[in-house]
């Protein structure tokens, strides 16, 4: 099988419920990790395996900040996370969770700058 098949419509609705639920838990849940006091987290995306047995988590603080650290911390707290996600959710079984920095907000501004350079946006004019 191909690692370049597209997500099913079952794999794309289990990652956004996942996404959702998981956004509740660290909005209600007190974090005791010392990385993850007082930082807001972003969950923007969640990517099910077929067997939606694992999730790859793309996280980053928000505001801006440590990624990398906040993915660690996150992963840390894995067990946690997934206990509570366990209780939130209806699944057969709770998928286990890898914590990924997400890069695309910082991709998404060099982007931007590129094309605000002078020479770029003469081509675009």
């Amino acid at each position: 099988m191909s690692k370049n098949k597209a997500p099913s419509q079952r794999q794309l609705k289990a990652g956004e419920l996942i996404r959702r639920a998981l956004a509740d838990i660290l909005n209600k849940e007190t974090m005791r990790d010392p990385d993850l006091k007082g930082v807001s987290v972003t969950i923007s995306e969640v990517r099910a395996s077929p067997d939606l047995k694992h999730a790859l988590v793309f996280c980053a603080p928000l505001g801006g900040g440590d990624a990398e650290k906040t993915a660690e911390a996150l992963t840390r707290a894995g067990s946690f996370l997934r206990g509570r996600l366990g209780h939130e959710m209806e699944m057969k079984s709770t998928p286990r969770l890898k914590f990924v920095p997400d890069e695309s907000f910082d991709n998404a501004e060099e982007i931007q700058k590129l094309l605000d350079q002078p020479k770029v946006k003469q081509d675009l004019d």
